[in-house]
């Protein structure tokens, strides 16, 4: 069945109900779930995990690098290659690098995927900035 495949998982938003809907962990289902993972996997840079140092993206390597094609390029190899390794679930269809033109220092990867199991396609837009903040 689909949904045995695309699964459940913590939900990273939310993780408790409010007490009159009765509390408790409110659980990330079927897309959703894959979702939120594709999401989780361009968030965390290799290194990140204790258990898993290789788990992530390496997006992260070009924090602090010019908005240059070389970047944009760099950007979306790095994001195509950690969803084909961490993402069995879906198909990656593309996955579009461009530097937001109000804000230099911001590119905005948007990736288009399937999920698999349901042949559904969904879009997500992650934005990843070349400096931290001084905040």
């Amino acid at each position: 069945m689909s949904s045995d495949f695309q699964g459940m998982g913590w939900s990273f938003r939310e993780l408790v109900a409010p007490k009159d809907q009765g509390g408790g962990v409110v659980p990330s289902l079927f897309e959703d779930a894959v979702r939120q993972s594709v999401w989780l996997i361009l968030a965390t840079a290799p290194g990140e995990r204790v258990m898993r140092p290789d788990f992530g993206c390496r997006i992260h390597e070009l924090l602090f690098a010019t908005a240059s094609a070389a970047t944009v390029g760099r950007a979306a190899q790095a994001v195509r290659e950690a969803l084909v390794r961490w993402e069995p679930r879906i198909d990656v269809l593309g996955v579009d690098v461009a530097p937001d033109r109000a804000e230099p220092a911001l590119l905005r990867v948007r990736v288009d995927y399937r999920v698999r199991t349901t042949d559904n396609r969904f879009n997500l837009v992650y934005p990843f900035y070349l400096e931290r903040s001084a905040g």
